[in-house]
């Protein structure tokens, strides 16, 4: 009876364990819906802005800034910013382990060395591992809500582009998981600074004339900045669009895994009963077998 007792007491914890992970899956399902939803107007405002951008380039405006817009003014590069957005919590399968493998095979791609590289931290598995293996990991790593919004990260990308224009980096790229659906993802990687003009003719151009004041020059010089913002922002709010679907796999893989392990619990008491109660009718069958005699 002791064994059944043990059984017993491990299909009651696993089914306690399958009530955790089944609701830390319906909470991540929840949170991805919802970022899906804020960050929706943002991606229109991105798309214009890109286009903007785009069509200003093809008319040759950026040689008239070259040298007034740090963004597109190329240097010597002797620090590389390498922005690295994990997550502060775990409970996400592989999501950061990917992560940080991939992004150490592109810094060895690179060339780069603990000496070269910068590592500014958004989430704290990332800056926990990087600073555990000696590489200089720019204050605390960032922490931001679960539903971002451009307002709650206007300040920390206003600070990570400062980093370029006070020369305190040369170079700036950004490594993240790309949500591609609720099952699938893939690295994502690009360098972000300097801005080259094959990475800002990429966008459609704007076929509708404009009138521009006070000149082109002048709003191109006022857009670069706005749009390295913007995909900064777009890169932070999919990766945490990725980390609550990567959430979401791992606690429902979790959850699959108990139900499994409950079945196998529950298939292994009942024969554990059946043998116990076939030993007792034996034994009693003897019992009385031995008074007849």
């Amino acid at each position: 009876m002791a064994n059944l007792q043990d059984i017993k007491r491990r299909m009651s914890s696993v089914k306690s364990t399958r009530k955790i992970t089944s609701a830390m899956q319906m909470v991540a399902t929840a949170k991805l819906m919802q970022i899906h939803k804020a960050t929706h107007g943002f991606d229109e405002y991105a798309n214009g802005l890109q286009q903007i951008v785009g069509h200003l380039i093809r008319q040759k405006v950026l040689e008239q800034v070259a040298g007034e817009v740090p963004f597109v003014t190329a240097r010597d590069v002797k620090k590389t910013g390498m922005l690295v957005i994990t997550t502060d919590r775990g409970l996400v399968g592989s999501y950061n382990s990917m992560v940080i493998k991939q992004t150490n095979a592109l810094m060895a791609d690179l060339g780069l060395t603990r000496d070269d590289v910068v590592i500014i931290a958004v989430g704290r598995k990332g800056a926990d591992y990087y600073r555990g293996a000696g590489y200089e990991v720019l204050g605390n790593e960032i922490s931001l809500p679960d539903i971002v919004t451009y307002e709650d990260v206007r300040e920390v990308v206003v600070q990570i582009t400062d980093l370029y224009t006070d020369g305190q980096i040369d170079a700036l790229h950004i490594a993240y998981n790309h949500y591609v659906n609720r099952l699938a993802n893939e690295f994502a990687h690009r360098q972000l600074l300097p801005l080259t003009v094959e990475s800002l003719v990429t966008t459609d151009a704007v076929t509708e004339m404009y009138e521009i004041e006070p000149d082109p020059a002048s709003v191109l010089k006022r857009l670069l900045p706005l749009y390295v913002q913007s995909l900064l922002f777009a890169a932070i709010a999919d990766a945490k669009t990725e980390e609550h679907a990567a959430r979401s796999n791992a606690m429902r893989g979790a959850t699959e895994n108990a139900d499994d392990l409950n079945n196998k619990l529950r298939l292994t008491y009942n024969r554990a009963r059946q043998a116990a109660i076939t030993t007792e009718i034996t034994e009693i069958t003897a019992g009385m077998a031995a008074l007849e005699d």
